[in-house]
This record gives C-alpha cells, structure tokens and sequence, in this order.
C-alpha cells in the first residue's frame, strides 16, 4: 500500500526473488567483496507457510540470498530450541547481544560478527527485540531473558575497534525506531543503525550522536541500501536509498522455483476464494485499522458479543477493494490462528486495559514503548489525549454508545493475551473457533465485507 497525496494505491512489490535478483544486482555493480547484506527479523513468521512449518520451510532460500547475519523477533514464537535448530541451518550467524540465558547470563547468541569488505574490517552488533519476554507466550524465551543493550553495546564497541581492528561499527537492532533514536544518543561510536520493528519507510537517514540511522518499511517489500565510503581519519561518508521492490528490479527465477515448491502443497488450499473486500484492508494506522475491523467482526459474530479486542499488529499484507478474498488472505492477517475466547471485565478494568496499552504505545520514555499500535476495539468509543501522562489520557469512553460505568461487568471477545492481557477480567473462555476459520465464515456471510474505520479510538 502506498500514499499519493490524499489517496491509497495498491501495487505489486517485493518478494524474495525480488530480494536476491536485486542483491544480486548490486554484487554485480558494487563487486561481491565490497558488499554486506543482513536481514533485522521477522523473518520466520507473517504467512501461513512460515507458521505451518515452524520457519523451517524458508532455510533453504535464505541461504540462497547469501547474508551475513541477522537478528529476530517473532521468530522466537516458536521457542528457543526451534530457533536454535533452524539457525544451525542457516549459512550464517544470529546476532543477539541482549538475548541471555536466565540461568548463567551467558549469550545463546553471538553478539558481534567481524567482516571484512573492500579493505574495511567492519563489526556488526546484533540486538534483538527488547520486548520477546515481555509481551509473547512464555514458551518463546523459555530460560531466556532480553535487554535493550544499552549497557551491553559500549564494550563491544570499544572491542571491536580496540581488538579486532573495526574501522566501521553497524548496529542492526530490532528495539524500534523511537528506542533506537535514544540508544543512539546514550551509546557513543556507533557509525551506522540499522532500525527494526516499527516498519517505518523511511526515505532519508536521521543522525543521532553521529549514527546513521534508517528503517525499511516491512514484509520484504523494501531494502535499505547504504553506499558508505571510508577514508582514514575521516568520518564516512554514507548515501542512502530506500528502494522499492518492483516491476524495475530483476526476479531471480531459481529463487522463485524454491518459492513456490514450499507453497506447492498448499496451494489448493490458500486460493481457495472464500469472499470479496468491498473497501481496502490494511493495517498501516496507529489507532484503528479496517482489516482489524474485519478481524473483530469476525470474532464478534463468533463469540456473540458486541465488543472485541485484539493486538494493534503491525504485519497483514493489504488487500485492496474489490478483491476477492482468499485463505491466504485471511492467513495473511492472523497467521498464529489463535482461539478465539471471552472475558468479563468490569467498566473500571476496561479503562485500565486500555490506559495501559495507550502508555505502551505512546510513553513519553521510549524504552517503555512496547508492542504495536493501539489495541483494536469493536464495540468502543474512545477520545484521548496524546500528551497527557500515563493513566491520565483517555478523556471519555463510551460502550456501544453509552457512558462507560466502572462497576458493570462487559463480555467481550478476544484473541491472543496481546488482546486482553490475563491480568484483566474473569471467566476466560474459548468458544470453540479459532481465528480464522471466524474470519472464513464470516466474509462468506458477508458478500463483499465491509469493514471501515469507526472512530473507535480517537485522539483529540
């Protein structure tokens, strides 16, 4: 999806045969040794592919793209020992200097890679997700727990220009970009940062404390190309291009055939036409989305409650009006399938609920942002105040068009814990659906389905 002026436009982009045609491109122009490439995570997961095979279906065309490293974050969702077993697959190193182990604090994970490119000896910093223990399932970091390496960066920094000779420091991080912003600013020599998480399409690199810092949009849509020319004693001298993954750049036809051979067998299944979007559904808004709209619909009509809640993700491939609807669609928008459940909350826990998710979205401190955009609502009316201080900026709130009352005790539909964290309410449930087969259902009832934006959350 992308914006011209005041409209959408939906176009065809990325892709991993995109990805390798276009690294090889550049190894072509630049020459293969003065090259680095590495991937920032969320690798493993988004499709249905990916899920059903626990990442291990995307080993083989990830070697193929010919990294030199990478750093996670939702490919910890399927545990340590999955992601352990897939990286020894993987022709190269994941870089984690935050990951440690809670039993020894020793490091899973490498924390530097050394390489040498064109003369340059340049060290590669990993830092994964800050957040993995914090806001997925327990299993993800079973035995683990992750810092924002702020404390861990300066000394190896200082290491790898003291002792290993670096010439150039690249930070490839997974925090987000407002975190990386003020890690930069509290960490000295950093050259480059390499920004993850948030999916900012970001055109021109901003400077903090002398680190370039970019972020490259997401679902492989996008690379993030540095030129950097190094003199001694001199500062480098870096250009930057956001480049677009699009009919201009060359497929790369044996990457296609892996491509598809892991989609080959659920093919049937996934372009299975199960209904039509009659607006466009996309995710790319911080306060509501229409395809979270569908979602909540969905989950709504299966549970039989007029509220739902879940996740402000930031992944879900766009589908624009007048599509029609597959199963890869709906796979696309909730690929964790999870159950879909209820809950009573009273008024009170409803405002908290959501106070505190505000507070994760918007915290004055970056390193107490957590997680995506505001927490999808259906059945809700929100204003609030940006500005204002933690536990203090919802103005009012009404449900289903009524004052909200702390003592009444609401049934609402959720999915995952991300939608309703287990500390609120009572009586959880699951009502015997999972996601998307809701979704499934509930586009067939619904030719074509309307889902549009409601001013559910509204800031003022």
């Amino acid at each position: 999806m992308f914006r011209k002026g005041d409209r959408l436009e939906h176009r065809v982009v990325g892709g991993y045969a995109r990805i390798k045609g276009y690294f090889e491109q550049v190894r072509a122009e630049r020459g293969a040794g003065s090259v680095i490439a590495l991937d920032n995570g969320d690798t493993l997961h988004g499709t249905y592919a990916a899920v059903h095979s626990k990442g291990e279906a995307f080993v083989e065309p990830l070697n193929a793209l010919g990294l030199d490293a990478w750093t996670v974050h939702w490919d910890f969702v399927y545990g340590p020992e999955q992601l352990q077993r897939i990286t020894g697959r993987l022709d190269y190193p994941l870089l984690a200097c935050n990951c440690h182990r809670k039993s020894s604090d020793e490091l899973p994970f490498a924390p530097w890679l050394l390489l040498e490119r064109g003369g340059v000896k340049v060290g590669v910093i990993g830092i994964a997700a800050y957040i993995i223990d914090k806001t997925f399932p327990e299993h993800a970091s079973e035995g683990l727990y992750f810092t924002l390496g702020r404390h861990e960066l300066p000394r190896h920094i200082r290491h790898l220009r003291e002792h290993e000779g670096a010439e150039l420091i690249v930070v490839l991080s997974h925090l987000g970009f407002p975190q990386e912003c003020k890690l930069a600013s509290e960490v000295d020599g950093i050259d480059i940062l390499l920004s993850g998480h948030t999916h900012n399409r970001m055109h021109q690199p901003v400077q903090v404390n002398g680190a370039t810092i970019i972020q490259s949009g997401c679902h492989a849509s996008f690379i993030g190309r540095l030129d950097v020319e190094l003199a001694p004693g001199e500062k480098p001298r870096i250009t930057h291009q956001l480049v677009t993954l699009e009919g201009d750049v060359p497929q790369d036809a044996q990457m296609q055939q892996m491509v598809d051979a892991i989609y080959a067998p659920h093919r049937a299944m996934l372009d299975e036409v199960v209904g039509e979007a009659a607006g466009d559904l996309n995710r790319y808004t911080t306060l509501e989305s229409t395809m979270d709209n569908l979602l909540l619909d969905a989950i709504a009509s299966a549970a039989g409650t007029e509220l739902a809640f879940s996740n402000g993700w930031r992944y879900g491939a766009p589908v624009p009006a007048g599509a029609e609807l597959t199963m890869n669609d709906l796979w696309n928008i909730i690929p964790t399938n999870p159950p879909v459940e209820t809950n009573e909350l009273t008024g009170a826990e409803l405002r908290d609920m959501m106070e505190d998710n505000l507070e994760k979205t918007f915290s004055a401190d970056a390193y107490q942002q957590m997680g995506g955009f505001v927490k999808r609502c259906r059945g809700v009316n929100i204003f609030f105040k940006i500005e204002n201080a933690a536990g203090l900026r919802i103005q009012e709130f009404f449900v289903q068009g009524e004052p909200l009352r702390p003592d009444k005790t609401y049934l609402a539909a959720f999915v995952t814990a991300q939608g309703v964290p287990k500390k609120y309410g009572r009586n959880r449930r699951r009502v015997g659906i999972d996601a998307v087969e809701a979704l499934r259902r509930h586009v067939q009832a619904h030719r074509p389905v309307r889902a549009p934006l409601r001013g559910t959350v509204v800031a003022v």
